[in-house]
């Protein structure tokens, strides 16, 4: 399996350039800045940290003076005035005729943001969104709201190779299998365009609404099967793991199993494939990118 060098990241400022919605459920927003000439990643499920503004602010708080003390300086701001801060995936990059980066796209969940809001749906009544939006966590909020030139920071690598992308598959790997719930669609969407022609790929994924489902671009000889919540919340157990475990697996010793999404379900996923499917613990990438009943500041706090 390979290993990432230690690499350096660093901040970018960067505004919006424009929105696109996917879904009732995904927004995705296309980033750009001078700074981005500087930023590197080879792709895959490269994670990335976001910076957003409180309403009312024109950017985001992070007392960057403070250099290597930005963190503790973060922290220690008001909440209502410290910056939002996110974890999200590098959906797709651009370079110019340079090879430098000029844009990156990231999708965004839009929990508790009705399919009407955003930019660019029509507008409904005020009291309508304003329900939704009190429902909705602060990065739905900007993200339902983002309009061209609002401001933003990046946390993000200035080496391509660098520890923050989680998918790496063994040389030897002759299936890859992924399971994601929305909140990593986006990532389990970017490797699936990594992966070489003929490469076995075998995909489950569960999103809120059928609107949520996309064309998944791939060279890859894989199958994708969706899973459809009608609007309901995540259940005590994937929507997929029935599927997952009728699915044959004829070579066990063989497999990259790539799992992210909530915490909770990625846990019982991991345990089937290492406990019930012998697949070696080595050969299997779990994240938690939410954990049920906790706001991100929470699951930070215990992590």
């Amino acid at each position: 399996m390979t290993t990432a060098v230690a690499a350096p990241f660093r901040f970018f400022a960067l505004q919006v350039a424009g929105t696109r919605r996917l879904g009732p459920s995904l927004v995705r927003v296309t980033f750009t800045g001078p700074e981005l000439r500087d930023f590197r990643s080879d792709g895959r499920d490269q994670s990335l940290s976001l910076f957003l503004p409180h309403p009312g602010q024109t950017e985001p708080v992070v007392p960057l003076e403070l250099g290597e003390g930005w963190w503790q300086g973060w922290r220690e701001l008001p909440d209502d005035v410290r910056a939002v801060m996110r974890s999200y995936t590098l959906r797709a990059l651009r370079a110019d005729a340079l090879g430098r980066t000029a844009e990156i796209d990231v999708d965004f969940v839009l929990h508790g943001v009705g399919a009407e809001a955003g930019p660019s749906a029509a507008a409904g009544p005020a009291s309508r969104w304003a329900a939704r939006a009190a429902a909705a966590g602060p990065a739905s909020r900007w993200a339902a709201r983002a309009a061209a030139g609002d401001r933003v920071l990046l946390l993000g690598p200035a080496v391509a190779d660098n520890r923050a992308i989680r998918f790496r598959p063994p040389e030897d790997a002759s299936t890859v299998l992924l399971w994601a719930d929305e909140t990593a669609v986006p990532a389990a969407a970017a490797v699936l365009e990594s992966l070489p022609a003929g490469a076995r790929a075998r995909v489950w994924l569960e999103v809120p609404h059928a609107g949520d489902v996309q064309e998944l671009p791939t060279a890859a000889d894989a199958e994708v099967t969706w899973f459809v919540r009608d609007g309901c919340a995540a259940p005590d157990v994937p929507l997929a793991l029935d599927a997952v475990r009728e699915t044959p697996l004829p070579s066990p010793g063989r497999a990259y199993v790539w799992i992210a999404g909530e915490s909770g379900h990625v846990k019982l996923l991991r345990r089937h494939f290492v406990g019930e499917r012998g697949v070696d613990r080595r050969r299997v990438t779990f994240v938690g990118y939410w954990r049920r009943g906790l706001t991100e500041e929470q699951l930070r706090e215990l992590t």
